[in-house]
């Protein structure tokens, strides 16, 4: 006996240093030749270390679980945990009954980590019913499953809710809510977590500053950053290597490259992830040169780089007179057969058209093997960014037609797009979409939104946003009193720049644009030039030739027109066209020939390229009866080759948007054309 008992530690011995599956075949031979076998010990030793091996051993792993005749619930979880297949996960959870077994939270742990690989959600959330049912509504490990389980399918709300009924979470189960929360790009949700672990006293590792930074760079929060920098440096983390490649990119993407590089030389030996975050950091600030630079001391030593490197290089960021350099990256990532690589081609895609080189763009677009969500984004943005808000919806449609979920990102250039094209219809329908989606409605998703509603008619519903949205900044203040201000209800734009003022909001420029855009439309002259005058003395902004353009337009709508003229005379900056166009305007609204002269002939000299103008002042001469002289306007812009672009207009009808263009007759509806038939 007391050799039979040595000879079994001895197999437990062996079964720990083996390295490779034939060892483990070979042990099992012997144990069933030496009468050890069936043992649920030995059994679960060797199914574990199976495990560490290729999946194509999970059927040895089966075999040794159904010889063993009354297998125990720790052997059965070892099993499941080993398991490969959703699927047959599911199958052996099923079998408990028959075995006899009931399961226990690492039981379900294990089955609904597994369920995480399923196309859907269902059978992940089958589980986790049972085991509400079972008792374990609370449970760490559950609830530390739950929360990756519906982060990997972008529940957010649901990951929140299951992750709210942990006890007492540990670093291990924040860090993971943290990761799948910037995984899903929800970066704003990921600090206020961030904040909540802080105040609940749970311990940091590096894996939370890791993975904390990338949230901190993308919301650019300078100020955050250096306390959490400070935090690293008091926890004795600062110095580790994930912990100051993610300082590196933070404060790149924070515009301080001064402290990027600071941190990056003082790495005695830097790996290829650090030298590709500092590249990054430098084409982020316009500092090409020194990307190239350090990306050809990487190829000095002989480095490889990676799909990263090559990103980070490509001048995104700044790509105007960097057009020769982008096409021999491009060129470069053929040759090295990264053109295959779904961020590489994303990054490509967008450097082409941010060089207004839409046929590349799409070109490369078109030839991307696997599109990753990041690259439809591109896309839809450069489309949409380009002016041609049809191609982007289009564009959208095919994605959602593909089942491609998307993200705030995705969404915020198509309500951009829905907003210049004036698609109330497919604005609304993109809003569903984020609701049903439940994708995280960030102050960007929400400010898209008013944008949206407010360009295409629909006020109360931009207000309605409005006032949902919780953290508001100077963004969402400005769209919605430039959204009151097109609909020409300057009495309600003042009253939100009083709210504003008094949330203690900054105005910014644009800020002030929206103001007096809105007094302008409402006949607000007093209250306007009251807010011209405070820009300088009471907030610090200085006009620019957009607000003295508007200071005219608001004057000249009242009819004030010497008013305008003399104000143009005294301005601080050289008066420019859009100035003297504002006068123009208001001297064609009030039929003024003499002002209109003066203004008209300003803008000859400024722009004299622009029909525009001819066009304006012969149509104010006319509406004055004075023919000849519109008729000599019109003969000096013919002389000079001067064509106006045709007007053009969109409504809806349903869900369908009509296009129509001056002098064109080709829509069916055209009264001309159904005669015709």
């Amino acid at each position: 006996m007391p050799n039979r008992s040595h000879s079994f530690y001895s197999y437990l011995s062996l079964i720990s240093r083996s390295t490779t599956p034939l060892h483990l075949h070979q042990i099992l031979s012997h144990s069933i030749i030496s009468g050890h076998h069936p043992n649920l010990l030995l059994s679960t030793h060797l199914i574990s270390h199976l495990s560490s091996f290729s999946s194509s051993h999970h059927s040895l792993s089966l075999l040794l679980f159904s010889s063993i005749p009354n297998p125990d619930l720790f052997l059965f979880n070892t099993l499941l945990r080993s398991t490969p297949s959703p699927s047959l996960s599911l199958s052996l959870f099923s079998s408990l009954p028959h075995l006899h077994l009931h399961p226990n939270p690492f039981t379900f742990s294990f089955a609904i980590s597994s369920s995480s690989s399923f196309p859907s959600p269902f059978p992940g959330r089958s589980l986790h019913a049972r085991s509400i049912l079972s008792g374990f509504s609370s449970d760490p490990f559950i609830g530390s499953a739950l929360t990756n389980f519906y982060l990997n399918f972008a529940d957010l709300t649901s990951a929140h809710k299951v992750f709210d009924r942990i006890p007492q979470p540990d670093t291990v189960s924040w860090n993971s809510l943290l990761s799948g929360l910037i995984k899903n790009n929800a970066f704003s949700q990921s600090l206020d977590v961030f904040n909540r672990m802080f105040s609940s006293g749970t311990s940091f590792d590096p894996t939370t500053f890791a993975v904390i930074l990338p949230a901190i760079a993308e919301s650019q929060d300078l100020n955050l950053g250096l306390e959490v920098h400070c935090l690293a440096v008091k926890s004795g983390m600062a110095l580790h290597s994930h912990v100051v490649t993610g300082l590196i990119s933070m404060y790149s993407k924070c515009g301080e490259v001064s402290m990027a590089r600071f941190l990056f030389n003082d790495i005695e030996r830097p790996d290829l992830v650090a030298r590709n975050a500092m590249i990054s950091g430098y084409s982020m600030n316009q500092e090409v040169g020194l990307s190239v630079s350090l990306f050809r001391d990487l190829m000095a030593i002989g480095g490889k780089p990676s799909s990263s490197t090559l990103v980070g290089m490509i001048p995104v960021f700044s790509p105007f007179g960097h057009g020769f350099l982008s096409r021999c990256i491009h060129g470069f990532v053929i040759k090295c057969g990264f053109d295959s690589n779904s961020p590489v081609s994303t990054a490509i895609m967008t450097v082409y058209s941010r060089l207004n080189d839409l046929d590349s763009a799409q070109k490369v677009f078109d030839e991307m093997p696997e599109k990753s969500l990041a690259s439809w984004n591109a896309m839809i943005s450069a489309y949409a960014q380009n002016g041609l808000t049809e191609m982007a919806i289009s564009l959208f449609q095919d994605m959602q037609a593909l089942n491609v979920r998307p993200n705030p990102v995705t969404v915020t250039s198509i309500l951009s797009a829905c907003a210049q094209l004036g698609a109330l219809s497919i604005g609304t329908w993109v809003h569903r979409i984020i609701t049903e989606e439940d994708l995280e409605f960030n102050v960007f998703v929400s400010t898209a939104l008013i944008d949206m509603y407010a360009k295409c008619g629909s006020i109360k519903e931009a207000q309605k946003v409005f006032d949902s949205t919780k953290d508001k900044n100077v963004v969402s203040w400005n769209a919605m009193i430039s959204g009151y201000g097109l609909h020409g209800d300057g009495h309600q734009a003042l009253k939100l720049y009083s709210e504003m003022l008094t949330a203690h909001i900054a105005p910014t420029s644009v800020t002030f644009l929206s103001v007096l855009y809105a007094c302008s439309h409402g006949g607000l002259v007093e209250e306007g030039e009251a807010v011209f005058e405070s820009m300088a003395s009471e907030h610090g902004v200085n006009p620019g030739p957009e607000h003295y353009a508007c200071m005219v337009d608001l004057l000249g709508r009242a009819g004030k027109l010497k008013q305008a003229l003399e104000f143009i005379e005294t301005v601080a900056v050289d008066a420019g066209a859009g100035v003297w166009a504002a006068l123009l305007g208001a001297c064609m609204k009030h039929k003024e020939t003499s002002v209109a002269q003066i203004a008209s002939n300003k803008l000859f000299e400024l722009e004299p390229e622009n029909s525009g103008y001819y066009v304006l002042m012969s149509n104010i001469y006319s509406a004055n009866r004075e023919f000849p002289q519109a008729a000599m306007v019109r003969e000096t812009a013919k002389s000079r080759n001067l064509a106006k672009t045709p007007g053009c207009t969109l409504i809806e009808i349903g869900e369908k948007q009509h296009v129509f263009t001056s002098g064109d007759r080709c829509h069916p509806a055209n009264r001309s054309n159904i005669h015709e038939a």
